[in-house]
């Protein structure tokens, strides 16, 4: 089961990973400690200290994920002043880093499934509205399950209003 490629993506020694949109988005990712602060932050955690206690890392290692984060647009560092104290700031995640959910939730289970914590299931998500098991598919704008041996990658075509940029980047 593998995704088939057509147009210039069909001659696979033809075209660099380099430009690669997976390549991109772990870039702005960062280090695998980074999509933890960044969990944390769906979690509601907004401020400094608390991402340090929660998460168990350095406060130097936190400052850099941070930074990390709000450099590449996923968090957004915003001031706040408790009564008689210094400016701080928050952390909270903006669209480009609320619209990572479905990738979270896909890390979630896939770990929750392939690498089972030794006293069994850890996490389950569920719909707040019906308490169904909340999953991440994939899915055509259509509605329908895709299984990945369905799944063609190809240059952007102009059915869905997109140009194509005519040249190869994975």
């Amino acid at each position: 089961m593998t995704i088939s490629l057509e147009g210039h993506f069909a001659d696979r020694d033809a075209w660099s990973m380099q430009n690669c949109p997976v390549a991109r988005t772990l870039a702005a990712l960062g280090p695998p400690s980074a999509v933890l602060v960044l969990s944390e932050a769906f979690f509601g955690t907004n401020r400094f200290g608390d991402f340090v206690r929660n998460l168990g890392m350095t406060e130097s290692a936190v400052t850099a994920r941070l930074r990390h984060l709000v450099d590449a647009g996923l968090l957004t560092r915003e001031p706040y002043q408790e009564p008689g104290q210094r400016t701080r700031y928050e952390y909270h995640l903006t669209k480009m880093g609320l619209d990572l959910a479905p990738t979270l939730v896909s890390l979630m289970e896939w770990g929750e499934t392939y690498l089972p914590h030794e006293e069994g299931r850890q996490v389950m998500l569920t719909h707040a509205r019906c308490d169904e098991r909340v999953t991440a598919q994939v899915r055509c704008a259509d509605g329908h399950d895709v299984a990945v041996d369905e799944i063609v990658m190809g240059p952007p075509g102009t059915a869905d209003g997109e140009q194509a940029n005519g040249g190869p980047g994975g």
